[in-house]
């Protein structure tokens, strides 16, 4: 999913989900017989025409659908056809959604956001100033509960965003903040006109039929079924060429196969064993592409056994496993995954693999067992059922810690239970999971992931000296002692095991060749496209 995170800083479980949270590539699952499906056979006449469906799978019922709460890959996927950002970027280059400039002062200090004129909200009220002032303020408001908030923290002072006029915002900064745009990047307005009365807008009634600024709007969700959304024919940047897009609800990976190849899925997710027998039809497009993603095993140090708060421990299971075993048995091979060993992506600043690991072996994963006085320990490890990755993943993980004295339970559940829980950050019930995550080009993104107590602090690890490093980083101007910050931290948490870090991986799309206009729609990590508007039935 990532041609492009340069423009998603996203949780990818969902993630974190965030991504987010499925154990490899999110792989989509049956259909429901009501939704509309299309035909597989390419058009005669290549050229785009105004029209049609496109079916997306998804593995799952989404979350939140509130831009400000979407952590998971499929809330996030929908959130991107519903909300419009302010900007993106891809590569390095910096493309312009709502906002029509961004422009920092000499100090660094102060960025003023000019947004384009004649912005309108799905249900005809205009887009202003004033809504991305809301946004920003109810991220930065504790009782909001926005996962967001700690990235819009700098020396833990907040930035400020100030209306100048309707299309203008002023955003000051407490100290100069090299990820600020990395920040900002992550942000889609949400309606002030909508939210503003709501105590809670996290749990509040008005995300069930959502008014964004995207290029489709809300129309109808079935839960378990399908989710469709409809063209936004005053939508910026030009009215959609499609008349809608439905979201299909599909768990199950081999039945979400069997829909792909029918037609009833136009886009889909695949795992690496998969591939082969979707290209064989030669109906589909098969992109495989990197996303900055990391799959990791995570230990969940709040679990009620208290065993795997001790660093010790994690150490230990660490050392049990392969990584190379575990890439071989998930991905295949080597072509759709890398090794991994810190919690950054090789696409991020400040990146390095050279850091500790604990890895491969057993004899000495038995004696630091030994040492930390644990005896007969007994492990729950949540797993996605019919997630061909985390099915796999999980058996190879019982396998080899029983070899070193270690009975582990698998409890398997759908992928919508699996997600409820895995983002609960007080469930204590399990002690392992498999997930990934895809956060961005900047570093600074990682802070909730990893600071003491924060919003998607999942494993619930705590080091005062990484928290102390983290924040540290956010506010260096100097890139050389930021580098050597980064560089530390990544050291610390390779030290603590927190995650087992197993690797880098490709994310791989099929898509219809009914359909057109891909590069110009963007492959986007985690959410597939980043601008729908642009998809065409040929």
């Amino acid at each position: 999913m990532r041609r492009g995170l340069s423009g998603l800083a996203v949780i990818m479980i969902l993630t974190f989900l965030i991504s987010a949270c499925s154990g490899g590539n999110n792989a989509a699952s049956p259909a429901a017989s009501n939704a509309p499906a299309e035909s597989q056979q390419p058009a005669a006449s290549e050229g785009p025409k105004d029209g049609g469906n496109l079916i997306i799978g998804v593995a799952s019922d989404p979350v939140v659908l509130n831009p400000n709460y979407a952590g998971d890959r499929v809330s996030l996927t929908i959130d991107q056809a519903l909300y419009a950002p302010l900007f993106q970027v891809n590569n390095g280059k910096k493309t312009f959604y709502l906002a029509d400039s961004l422009t920092p002062s000499a100090d660094n200090l102060t960025y003023t956001l000019k947004l384009k004129s004649g912005l309108t909200w799905h249900d005809g009220e205009k887009l202003t100033a004033d809504d991305v002032v809301f946004t920003i303020d109810k991220i930065l408001d504790e009782k909001q509960n926005s996962f967001l908030r700690a990235n819009f923290l700098i020396g833990d002072k907040p930035i400020t965003a100030t209306k100048v006029d309707d299309l203008t915002v002023e955003f000051k900064l407490p100290q100069v903040s090299p990820a600020f745009e990395a920040t900002l990047v992550q942000v889609s307005p949400i309606p002030k006109h909508i939210f503003e009365n709501e105590a809670d807008i996290e749990k509040s009634t008005k995300n069930a039929a959502p008014v964004g600024s995207g290029p489709f709007k809300f129309k109808e969700y079935k839960a378990g079924e399908y989710l469709t959304l409809e063209r936004f024919d005053n939508y910026f940047g030009g009215k959609p060429h499609l008349d809608s897009v439905t979201y299909r609800i599909a768990k199950d990976a081999n039945a979400a196969n069997l829909a792909l190849q029918n037609g009833e899925i136009n886009v889909q997710y695949l795992d690496p064993k998969d591939v082969a027998t979707i290209q064989a039809t030669n109906n589909f497009e098969i992109l495989p592409y990197a996303e900055g993603r990391l799959a990791y095993l995570m230990f969940n140090a709040n679990s009620d056994t208290g065993v795997l708060a001790k660093k010790e421990v994690r150490q230990a299971l660490s050392l049990a496993l392969s990584r190379d075993e575990l890439i071989q048995t998930a991905y295949t091979s080597s072509e759709y995954a890398d090794p991994a060993k810190s919690f950054l992506t090789p696409d991020v600043l400040y990146f390095t693999n050279d850091v500790p690991t604990f890895d491969n072996d057993a004899a000495k994963a038995k004696q630091m067992l030994e040492a930390a006085g644990v005896k007969n320990l007994k492990l729950r490890y949540i797993v996605q059922s019919g997630n061909k990755v985390q099915e796999a993943i999980s058996l190879y993980v019982q396998q080899k810690l029983k070899a070193v004295g270690v009975d582990v339970e698998l409890q398997n559940m759908d992928s919508s239970a699996w997600v409820q829980k895995f983002i609960d950050l007080k469930a204590t019930d399990y002690e392992l999971a498999l997930t990934g995550y895809i956060m961005g080009y900047d570093p600074d993104a990682y802070r909730i992931l990893f600071t003491s107590g924060a919003s998607s602090n999942y494993s619930h690890y705590a080091n005062p000296e990484v928290d102390k490093l983290l924040n540290e980083g956010a506010g260096e101007a100097d890139t050389a002692k930021r580098g050597e910050i980064y560089k530390k931290a990544q050291e610390l948490v390779a030290e603590d095991a927190p995650i087992y870090p197993i690797a880098y991986t490709k994310t791989i799309v099929a898509i219809s060749k009914n359909y057109g206009g891909l590069e110009e729609a963007v492959l986007k990590p985690v959410v597939i496209f980043e601008d729908l508007s642009k998809i065409y039935q040929k």
